[in-house]
């Protein structure tokens, strides 16, 4: 009897979550809200009803590592490196990289100059606030104009992979700077180089394996390979990255050897049912994770003034950064795209993989989580904004 409530239970969350997304493009209002909303529901209720669930709290960070993967593969599977979109990958490249220097170092600093933290425990709390989540930015950016939702796209994976990369250097490499970066351009010069065997033999196997379970076996590959490098303490995101931008981009090598060897029009025929799966997969896996986390958040905490203005000041100083920012790429014609900067699941991730020698009390998980939901409410709010029709920042594309 209970292993079918536990069924239902599942069918129905997975229910809920597809309505979620769908109704966004009515209601404005990010699945990922009402995610996190049914995890506080289903809090409560258990909490009120004395209906006794196991602890799968140590599940969460799982959730999130794979989470992560799919999310950034499947987002450096929309880059495409085509000469008309060179102005709008520019732009998104430097937003991405100068917000996240900036508002990571202003943060930091106010951490060691107010409240005297030590620069790596300031710096490891600082950057997981500093990423846009492409996990909640892409999946939002739907009603957006095609160019506005390119940079979108562009914008939120380079923040993710910039983060995380900035994140494991710290983490890693806490000795003098220049050791550091030695060590760690080292090793992104290994793991480019694993990246790229990893890439042309699960290409060639996507390609050529005919069993009917394929596309499962090609992403549990670059699930273990990407953990197996976090083992060695190798930049594992680089694998996931490379590999998506190398079958997003196989046209660049249509026209050379490689083309005795691969049918490039049924080799996109399988990238592109690789996508589907893979999209179905990050549908999955998010949607359980962001009900998980609001299962597990404290709201005792959400109560707190103290919390509530502290995140109040970092979702502030988000936006005015992103506002200054954008006026000097875009001038005037930002539209929308200022508005587009929420943070998400690896803010969280990255949050839960702090050392417990570098948490702050300053930065709790009730913090955490009222930065993510108050910049994914002025998404929110300015998605249902009207966009002025002079509005257009990427109307040139070459």
């Amino acid at each position: 009897m209970i292993t079918n409530y536990v069924i239902l239970a599942l069918c129905i969350i997975v229910i809920l979550s597809y309505l979620f997304d769908v109704s966004f493009r009515y209601s404005r209002i990010p699945g990922v809200v009402l995610l996190i909303a049914l995890g506080i529901i289903l809090q409560l209720t258990v909490k009120y009803t004395g209906i006794s669930i196991p602890n799968l709290r140590p599940v969460l960070p799982v959730l999130g590592t794979l989470g992560l993967i799919l999310i950034v593969m499947d987002a450096a599977l929309e880059i495409e490196l085509e000469r008309n979109k060179k102005t709008v990958l520019i732009k998104s490249i430097a937003s991405a990289t100068v917000m996240l220097i900036v508002f990571t170092g202003l943060l930091a600093v106010i951490f060691i100059r107010i409240f005297h933290l030590p620069e790596v425990t300031a710096l490891l709390n600082a950057i997981p606030l500093g990423i846009i989540s492409s996990a909640v930015a892409i999946s939002s950016s739907v009603l957006l104009e095609k160019n506005q939702r390119e940079f979108i796209t562009f914008e939120s994976a380079v923040s993710d992979i910039l983060g995380i990369l900035a994140f494991d250097f710290i983490l890693l490499n806490q000795g003098t700077v220049g050791t550091g970066i030695i060590n760690f351009a080292f090793k992104g010069l290994i793991t480019v180089v694993i990246a790229a065997v990893m890439t042309g033999i699960l290409a060639f196997l996507l390609h050529k394996i005919k069993y009917h379970v394929s596309y499962i076996i090609i992403l549990t590959s670059v699930v273990l390979i990407y953990v197996l490098a976090k083992l060695v303490h190798l930049p594992g995101l680089f694998l996931v990255v490379i590999f998506g931008l190398a079958l997003s981009n196989n046209q660049l090598i249509e026209h050379t050897a490689v083309n005795r060897y691969i049918d490039f029009d049924k080799f996109r025929e399988d990238i592109s049912s690789f996508k589907k799966i893979l999209a179905e997969l990050t549908f999955l896996v998010r949607s359980f994770f962001f009900i998980m986390f609001g299962y597990y958040t404290s709201l005792a905490g959400f109560a707190d003034i103290g919390n509530l203005l502290f995140a109040m000041s970092i979702t502030s100083g988000i936006f005015i950064l992103r506002w200054i920012l954008l006026r000097i790429l875009n001038g005037k014609n930002s539209g929308k795209l200022v508005w587009f900067a929420p943070r998400g699941l690896i803010t969280i991730l990255l949050f839960l993989s702090i050392p417990e020698t570098n948490r702050t009390s300053l930065i709790s998980e009730e913090v955490v989580t009222l930065v993510i939901l108050l910049s994914i409410f002025v998404m929110m709010i300015g998605n249902m904004l009207p966009e002025k029709q002079s509005e257009n920042p990427q109307k040139s594309s070459d």
